[in-house]
């Protein structure tokens, strides 16, 4: 509801695809430089003390949102500061959400447990935006991040309520410097996850940078409302629902690889055909193949790195995971935000579509294992 309300917002104030580009990117700086770090507090802290810490920071950086919204005094770099701020606290919220998982579960249910996180996540992206979008319409940006800084509450007091009966904090010696070089060190030395990560980090930063463009796209290219901008979002939404739903009932039967690479090879088609169209039914279906797309890559590429890597390294291969979406994911935006403004929303989204394609072909070259990842 936050990102929709916020994306318009933006939009609204400054009437331009590279602002919404430049608060897409704010969040970059400190996730580069922090989320690395991040990885190696995980290994060494309580996951759930500091999901708490986290879930309680990002509710307050809702309501300073929402109160500057409220009176009327918000501006494009409020926003851009608390999206540096989200930045920093996702930094370690991610790699700590998704290392805490098989804390929960253990091992044998990890890949299911993923599937079924990522289909909870995506059904609030269905409810969220539908009911952002009229709520933008009716009563505006305020509210939405006013009820989303409540929603944290129900966050926090469920990890409260949790009986954890193993829950490990890092008991070695090495200094943070050494860990977080040995982090990076067993990544690249392992194949897979290598390829695993390059094919997140492409993706990330350029087959899903057209979620930023939204709010333009559906004004200058649709030419419709804030309620149709959260029924197209709610779409997609809806067909990530349907991918983590794929993956949790077809996932565990040894062709993960194969998966992959069909979604890989088929998404940037889809996002080059929703470039291309002017027709509102048509970009709610073209919009709901995305989201299964989008949902069925991250969901896998997570599933196997966690299934492929140590425990004591899982907090550090997660935060590079997490990086890519979070530290580089925004310089797409970015990029995406200028190029629109200089040849057109229809031909930039194109071009991303390129570059995810040929970036997919070059890894299931590089590593042709990846296809036959059980």
């Amino acid at each position: 509801m936050q990102n929709v309300a916020q994306g318009w917002l933006v939009y609204q104030i400054s009437g331009s695809e590279a602002t919404l580009g430049i608060v897409g990117f704010a969040a970059a700086i400190p996730a580069l430089v922090v989320t690395p770090w991040a990885g190696v507090v995980v290994d060494r802290v309580h996951k759930r003390k500091l999901l708490v810490v986290t879930q309680t920071v990002s509710m307050l950086l809702a309501f300073i949102l929402s109160a500057l919204t409220f009176l009327n005094v918000v501006e494009v770099w409020q926003v851009v500061l608390l999206a540096i701020g989200l930045g920093i606290v996702n930094a370690f919220d991610g790699p700590a959400r998704q290392a805490f998982v098989v804390e929960m579960v253990g091992r044998e249910d990890l890949p299911n447990a993923i599937a079924l996180n990522s289909m909870t996540f995506n059904a609030a992206r269905v409810v969220g935006p539908a009911i952002g979008g009229v709520l933008l319409a009716t009563v505006g940006a305020g509210w939405c991040f006013f009820i989303n800084g409540l929603s944290f509450l129900a966050v926090i007091v469920s990890l409260l309520l949790m009986q954890i009966s193993h829950e490990p904090s890092y008991k070695g010696t090495q200094s943070p410097w050494t860990q977080l070089k040995s982090g990076v060190r067993y990544t690249a030395t392992q194949p897979e996850l290598r390829a695993l990560i390059i094919l997140a980090l492409f993706f990330s930063t350029f087959g899903i940078s057209y979620m930023t463009m939204m709010p333009a796209f559906v004004d200058r290219v649709l030419n419709v409302g804030a309620a149709g901008y959260g029924m197209l979002t709610a779409a997609m939404g809806a067909g990530a629902v349907t991918g983590a739903f794929v993956v949790a009932t077809y996932g565990d039967r040894g062709y993960r690889g194969r998966w992959l690479f069909g979604a890989a090879m088929i998404f940037p088609f889809v996002l080059a055909a929703f470039a291309l169209n002017q027709n509102y039914p048509v970009a709610i279906l073209l919009a709901y193949l995305l989201g299964i797309g989008f949902m069925l890559q991250f969901t896998l590429i997570n599933t196997l790195l966690q299934t492929r890597v140590a425990d004591a390294m899982r907090g550090r291969v997660m935060s590079l995971y997490t990086l890519t979406f979070f530290g580089f994911a925004p310089f797409g935006n970015l990029a995406l935000g200028a190029l629109s403004e200089s040849i057109g929303l229809s031909p930039a989204i194109l071009i991303a579509a390129a570059i995810t394609l040929f970036s997919s072909i070059a890894i299931f070259l590089w590593t042709p294992q990846l296809r036959r990842l059980p």
